[in-house]
């Protein structure tokens, strides 16, 4: 049942690419099962690649090959060459994200993690899983191989119920805060960079540092809490990253799977720490430009992963030092502005108008200023009550009660009720409000 209406819930927003998406799982499921029945290594090796290859080449024909062929024609030009004729593609919904899955397959069972699922209908359930099929969180093979094949052990009377209260909270995050401070984003930055000042600059770059957190987030905990509903547990994606004190901490926080990812089948490959400073250095990079990459294809997101990537290089060389000196409360500040400016690279997609955007940031000589009234105040400071509570000890004892604590019908009963006060809001929202964006089509 879930696997049908897995299928019919791509198809529905992607008609075509449903039997892309259903051949190569096929194609895939039988090459891993033959690698995992051969015991000759350098089979296993072909296979493995074959099936990496397959995967990877769909994800760059969809996604990057309109990319490349435009830079290729800039350089074409540049040398007074005729353009190469392209028709341009479109993006199959969720591509990186569940090619990052089907390549967790294949690489946890040639590393003998775990074994293949003995049926394919399992194999494309987890592929297909409507919860995260199209924005996440990244589920690892062995994180759920178990659980598709039995799960009563997560299918409970109150894992359904938290489940609800989790997906409620997510879709508040969505559409009553991501929404409303997504749509002065919006106006923002579709203004002329020229004559913004540095104060309209910053409110753009903070609506959208809010957006980008509430609308992510909210899809996450609406994937996981449907999960929970129908009995399976996906790992969290988000743990208040902008609470973090560092951008390595940040990143610990933010987008969990994909870090998670990252480390697992590109950083530790690579070699991980164990390599000499200069080369850990040099792996860092490489990882946060392939992870800016993979957001999508252009260069204001290679940029944003190599100022991610040299964060990190620099807080390895001395910025750590200087976190502990100024301590904890400095140190969040100096991270969430960090993280700040480079939401900025992530927003505008051509360099020009970036680097625009970024002397705005600082140009305190021409003043303009963003109409906010009450309504707009009131959905700021809701963003920033949320974003920063975790930081006090109060709000992890409320967040470890919620997500990690046993319920009592007590318990259910205030927290079922808060959930359907938010549910009936969140409907009104979504009914009354015609800004409502899937920022994730890019991806």
């Amino acid at each position: 049942m879930l696997l049908f209406f897995s299928i019919a819930f791509y198809s529905w927003g992607a008609p075509v690419f449903i039997f892309v998406l259903l051949g190569t799982t096929f194609v895939d499921y039988h090459l891993v099962k033959w690698m995992d029945q051969t015991a000759n290594a350098k089979k296993r090796k072909i296979l493995l690649t074959l099936s990496i290859a397959i995967n990877l080449g769909l994800l760059i024909y969809f996604k990057y090959s309109n990319f490349f062929i435009e830079n290729i024609n800039v350089f074409l030009g540049m040398v007074g060459l005729k353009n190469i004729v392209w028709t341009k593609l479109i993006l199959p919904i969720g591509i990186s994200f569940y090619t990052f899955e089907t390549i967790t397959y294949v690489v946890d069972v040639y590393r003998r993690v775990h074994k293949p699922l003995s049926k394919f209908q399992n194999y494309l359930l987890y592929i297909l899983f409507f919860p995260k099929l199209i924005a996440g969180p990244i589920v690892r093979y062995h994180d759920m191989a178990d659980q598709l094949e039995d799960r009563t052990k997560n299918d409970t009377i109150d894992n359904r119920l938290i489940g609800l209260y989790q997906f409620i909270i997510g879709l508040a995050k969505k559409v009553i805060i991501a929404n409303h401070l997504g749509e002065h984003a919006d106006q923002i930055f579709g203004l002329n960079y020229d004559n913004l000042g540095a104060s309209t600059a910053w409110v753009g770059a903070l609506c959208y540092t809010f957006q980008l957190y509430f609308d992510f987030s909210g899809y996450s905990d609406m994937a996981i809490g449907l999960a929970k509903m129908v009995g399976f547990k996906i790992p969290e994606n988000f743990n208040n990253p902008y609470i973090a004190s560092s951008v390595t901490e940040f990143w610990r926080r933010w987008h969990i799977s994909l870090g998670k990812w990252m480390r697992n089948y590109l950083y530790i490959p690579l070699g991980g720490n164990k390599v000499s400073a200069k080369r850990l250095y040099l792996n860092l990079g490489i990882v946060f430009i392939a992870s800016g990459f993979w957001h999508g294809a252009s260069w204001n997101f290679i940029l944003w992963g190599a100022y991610h990537g040299m964060f990190l290089i620099l807080e390895r060389l001395f910025l750590l030092k200087v976190y502990q000196k100024i301590g904890r409360l400095l140190s969040t500040i100096l991270t969430f502005f960090f993280v700040c400016v480079g939401w900025v690279f992530f927003r505008i997609d051509h360099l020009e108008p970036l680097m625009t955007y970024l002397e705005q940031l600082i140009n305190f000589s021409q003043q303009t200023y963003y109409p906010m009234d009450s309504e707009f105040i009131s959905y700021g400071v809701l963003a920033i009550i949320s974003s920063f509570f975790a930081y006090f000890s109060w709000g992890q004892r409320v967040q470890t009660s919620f997500y990690y604590s046993d319920y009592t019908i007590q318990k259910h009963l205030l927290i079922g009720g808060v959930s359907f006060g938010l549910l009936v809001l969140s409907i009104a929202f979504i009914t009354a409000y015609n800004f409502n964006p899937f920022i994730y089509f890019r991806f």
